[in-house]
């Protein structure tokens, strides 16, 4: 299969080699190595997060630890499990001793947690209506409209319980706009945090990213 992938690419790039100032793109799968190797962990335990300012009417820290230890546990054959922690400042992402003494008693252990911040907005632009062929002689339509926008920003850790270490760590910021001005948190927060399970687990797991390549002749 693989050699006649070769012979069939093989025979693209002849034909286009003959054509003067001609060229060739392509769409190939590059393999990529995940930067923690989750194989050498038993658990995963994920904190509450470093959160600012908490939205009314919506436990945005509870969805958020909900949310990814049940899409964590899908992927990650260990234990899932979670624990609260007290923050007394952000500093404490990179305090050694402070996880370390943590959970003492915890061996190929990684804490994961992070600093999480969730917003809405009401954004006001102007939409001008494109002029047809018969309306050139009168001037575009312009109306006001608004767009309900919500953005999650996450940095997220994962940390030795052994040597307090950061091994990993994500910066993530998804911002996603609405025509429906009464569009609630909850159901803006999934379609957001979709967007991140993708590039998360793309950048932990490795697996194959769909990169460009193009092929010159002269």
């Amino acid at each position: 299969m693989k050699k006649s992938s070769l012979l069939i690419l093989l025979a693209i790039f002849l034909q286009f080699s003959c054509a003067a100032d001609s060229y060739l793109k392509l769409k190939i799968e590059i393999p990529s190595v995940s930067p923690l190797n989750l194989e050498l962990f038993k658990e995963i335990v994920v904190t509450n997060f470093w959160v600012e300012k908490e939205l009314k009417d919506f436990n945005f820290s509870q969805e958020l630890i909900d949310y990814i230890m049940l899409e964590l546990g899908l992927e990650f054959k260990g234990k899932i499990s979670s624990k609260s922690i007290i923050w007394e400042k952000e500093e404490l992402f990179r305090n050694e001793d402070f996880w370390k003494t943590l959970a003492p008693d915890l061996k190929q252990t990684l804490f994961l947690t992070g600093k999480a911040e969730y917003s809405q907005e009401i954004r006001k632009a102007i939409l001008e209506k494109e002029k047809t062929r018969f309306e050139e002689e009168f001037p575009p339509e312009k109306n006001l409209a608004e767009r309900k926008v919500f953005t999650i920003e996450l940095d997220l850790y994962f940390i030795s319980s052994e040597t307090g270490k950061i091994l990993y760590e994500k910066n993530f910021k998804e911002t996603q706009s609405y025509k429906n001005p009464k569009q609630s948190l909850d159901f803006a927060f999934f379609d957001l945090m979709q967007n991140v399970k993708l590039k998360f687990f793309r950048s932990l797991l490795g697996g194959e990213k769909i990169q460009e390549r193009y092929i010159l002749s002269k």
